[in-house]
């Protein structure tokens, strides 16, 4: 169990942070940048649990997604290495949440109406964070894909960040009254 005595340790006041595994980053490394938008999307959905049922399904959903993205941090937070020992002490995501995700994806999919239009974030105040939240998560993977690139990443965390947006977007249907509210996306009605 993680336990914080101190808030502040003053290490990063020359713009350098600690990773998982005692190394030194820029603040602005790509491997940073990562788990911080990954960090800043769980603070979106944090605002959208303010929208809910306290306890209501889709609030514990929610509650799993956002424990499952500190996990997603501490992943990304612990490069991988050459020691097996140390590599099997790092927190990773594991295929199963990713599966966890699909089965809830479906579930909610299957009581919403098919798609005719695309959707513009809107409708309730917990659909309209949770395009919000959408939108971080993609930049993340994003990032994660350009990181990916450079060092090696957990292949099962870039597919929890792709389920992810789909399961906020169709989270996010299925709380605009299971579509019924939705903002359809009008081409060129503006023109």
């Amino acid at each position: 169990m993680v336990q914080l005595t101190r808030i502040y340790t003053r290490g990063g006041d020359r713009g350098e942070t600690s990773l998982g595994d005692g190394s030194r980053r820029p603040k602005d490394d790509l491997r940073v940048a990562s788990y911080g938008t990954v960090d800043e999307a769980n603070g979106v959905i944090g605002l959208v649990r303010l929208h809910l049922e306290t306890e209501s399904e889709e609030d514990r959903m929610l509650a799993r997604i956002q424990n499952d993205l500190f996990d997603l941090g501490a992943d990304l937070a612990c490069p991988a290495g050459d020691d097996p020992a140390r590599e099997a002490r790092a927190l990773r995501i594991l295929p199963a949440q990713v599966d966890r995700l699909e089965t809830e994806i479906d579930a909610m999919n299957a009581g919403l109406q098919p798609l005719k239009s695309f959707i513009l974030p809107g409708g309730t105040p917990a659909a309209a964070h949770l395009h919000l939240a959408r939108t971080v998560v993609r930049r993340a993977e994003r990032e994660l894909v350009e990181l990916m690139r450079l060092e090696p990443v957990n292949e099962a965390a870039l597919r929890y960040l792709n389920r992810l947006s789909d399961h906020l977007f169709v989270l996010a249907r299925h709380l605009n009254d299971k579509g019924a509210r939705d903002v359809l996306w009008v081409p060129g009605a503006n023109r």
